[in-house]
């Protein structure tokens, strides 16, 4: 069974390529739902942006890996902007990478 954390650790090898921090960790991960008896994974998540440059190739690439590393029956990124992304949800962790004073 595919667990939360193991989405995580791949969400952390994707990066928004104008920004040196992993996705997870800039916040752009709203929810990551996994389907037990399936193992499907369904995960909303958003952009820094609207109109980010990287809007397609992002979640292409975090699909990409997990189905790679996890080998879910299926996995569906689905991209909002409700809420917005605001810096306020980048983790300790990326304020540390980015020099932001927590």
């Amino acid at each position: 069974m595919i667990t939360k954390d193991q989405v995580i650790d791949v969400a952390k090898q994707c990066f928004d390529p104008e920004i040196p921090v992993n996705i997870w960790d800039l916040g752009l991960i709203y929810d990551i739902n996994i389907t037990p008896d399936t193992n499907d994974v369904h995960i909303r998540m958003t952009l820094t942006t609207q109109h980010c440059p990287s809007a397609k190739e992002i979640p292409l690439t975090l699909k990409s890996k997990i189905q790679a590393e996890l080998q879910p029956t299926s996995v569906e990124v689905e991209i909002v902007f409700d809420p917005l992304w605001t810096p306020e949800r980048i983790t300790e962790e990326g304020k540390k990478l980015l020099g932001i004073e927590a």
